[in-house]
């Protein structure tokens, strides 16, 4: 099957390819800007984790304002991804990387400067569309300025990078919400990418030669970041606007019909968006179906244990950022460990196996965390979940772009990353809704028998956003200490469902991955 991704093109009009760096200086700074900008994105996304409850208690927007923090930035990433991938092979992969990075730094200046919630959302999204075309085409940069080994040093340092911001992004977000408030996180990232667009120029930001740009699919893009957004949309209101909702049904019932559309529409493209045969390659879906997993078994946990540590556990922001280190840790030295792994010999899909299995077992160790919660005893899952996702970033991107021909990088490193994020997107939303809906019954379960609770709704509902002080203040002083073991076991056995749930469907996927990688070698 990777042959035939390599020569049915041959009657399709493509670009040619941009020429790689032959300079070692300029490849080593081509790669140095990649990976500045690299650096943000995760650290945007983790790190804003840290700040939700600051933002809550400054700007309000309760826990559905709250979510939109972090989905707007997943969705608009999510839709963006494959556009900006196929539009890089078109238009040059240099200078979309650096509107890319612009275009977040204008995101993060606005959430810094953000008056309310809504407008903070928003910023949030178009930060998002700038992530989705540092990830697509930077990837694809890498993909076409090294090959061999060096090749998979830049992609084990492009998944080493992504952790470091991983890691980097709760800690100092929690030290900034503790010393100078939320905003200035925002305002870190906008620095970074400018010092990032100062270095540009030595990526290439010249077009490629060729009639590229006269081709690019503009009905396809339409019709899949319409169909991406009423599905997404329907997935994140699904909980506060009700499942069978008319909106949300009709979300779901527009979103089939566009992606079926944009599906048709494809297949009869000469120069498509999207590539329907590489939908076909089970070896190369295969690898697009590990980030899933990471994203249902390291992305939710990413994004609201510090809520968990902050309500169930009494830590504060700084230390609750300081904990989730732990997590994060393994991001950072995986991507390293696992190229070094492979280009000693061992065999990549041994390091995936291993990462899934990581991922299931730290979910479930996570089932010791608890009000009383002693951090040794959550280290080793913490450090396991991470390793899950930290063995397999960067290696799946660089195995899974191996298998296409160099002039489709753009694309394929578009479909990887909006698998990935349109996961996390995904897994995020699905993850709060459950979290949100479970914590809502129990909590309205265990106050109805406690007598003098003003609006048990009212309690219940700060106590979802995660405020444990907002929601005790809601339920009144007299019942005050009354109600707050009450809404913490709630809110702890919520959590407790959600890792097994989590655990269950990272199993899952790996069954679908094992049945793809067999038929993948059966057709090879």
């Amino acid at each position: 099957m990777t042959s035939e991704l390599t020569t049915s093109d041959a009657t399709t009009p493509t670009s040619p390819p941009e020429t790689p760096p032959s300079d070692p200086r300029r490849g080593n700074l081509t790669l140095a800007a990649v990976l500045l900008a690299v650096l943000v994105v995760p650290m945007s996304i983790s790190g804003t984790a840290v700040a939700l409850p600051a933002i809550s208690s400054d700007i309000g927007g309760g826990a559905s304002g709250q979510q939109w923090v972090v989905n707007a930035f997943n969705l608009s990433f999510a839709c963006f991804t494959l556009v900006w991938g196929s539009l890089s092979d078109h238009f040059g992969r240099g200078r979309l990387f650096a509107a890319g990075a612009a275009t977040f730094a204008v995101g993060s200046v606005a959430s810094a400067l953000a008056p309310n919630i809504v407008v903070l959302d928003v910023a949030r999204g178009v930060a998002g569309l700038g992530g989705a075309a540092i990830f697509s085409c930077g990837a694809a940069i890498l993909s076409s300025a090294f090959d061999g080994p060096a090749r998979l040093r830049a992609f084990a340092l492009f998944g080493t990078t992504a952790g470091i911001g991983v890691a980097l992004g709760p800690t100092l977000s929690g030290l900034l919400v503790d010393t100078a408030g939320w905003r200035p996180i925002f305002a870190v990232q906008a620095a970074v990418l400018l010092v990032v667009l100062a270095a540009t120029p030595v990526i290439g930001l010249a077009r490629p030669a060729g009639e590229g740009a006269a081709k690019f699919d503009l009905l396809g893009t339409v019709l899949l970041v319409l169909g991406l957004l009423a599905a997404m949309v329907g997935i994140v209101q699904g909980e506060p606007w009700g499942w069978g909702s008319p909106a949300v049904v009709t979300s779901f019932v527009l979103a089939v019909a566009l992606l079926v559309a944009f599906a048709r529409v494809e297949s009869r493209r000469p120069a498509p968006l999207l590539d329907l045969e590489l939908l076909t390659h089970a070896r190369f879906m295969a690898l697009c179906l590990v980030p899933v997993a990471a994203s249902f078994g390291f992305v939710t946990l990413l994004t609201y244990f510090p809520t968990f540590l902050q309500f169930v556990a009494g830590q504060s922001s700084a230390k609750a950022g300081l904990v989730i280190v732990l997590l994060t840790i393994p991001v950072v030295v995986g991507p390293l460990a696992a190229g070094r792994a492979v280009g000693a010999g061992v065999n990549p899909l041994v390091v995936i196996w291993i990462s899934l299995g990581a991922l299931i077992s730290g979910d479930l160790g996570l089932l010791l965390a608890g009000p009383d919660t002693v951090v040794a005893v959550i280290a080793v899952p913490l450090l396991l979940a991470g390793c899950g996702m930290g063995l397999s970033a960067g290696l799946v991107d660089g195995q899974a772009l191996a298998l296409v021909p160099e002039e489709k990088a753009g694309m394929a490193a578009g479909v990887v990353n909006t698998m990935r994020l349109g996961s996390e997107a995904i897994a995020v939303a699905v993850y709060a809704a459950l979290l949100t809906g479970l914590v809502t019954r129990r909590g309205e379960e265990a106050l109805a028998g406690v007598d003098g609770v003003g609006n048990a709704a009212d309690v219940v509902g700060k106590a979802t956003s995660g405020d444990l002080e907002q929601a005790l203040a809601a339920a009144g002083p007299d019942v005050r200490d009354q109600v707050a073991p009450l809404v913490i076991d709630a809110y702890n056995s919520a959590f407790h469902t959600t890792l097994v749930v989590l655990a269950v469907v990272v199993a899952g996927l790996s069954g679908v991955i094992a049945v793809l990688l067999r038929r993948g070698a059966s057709a090879r």
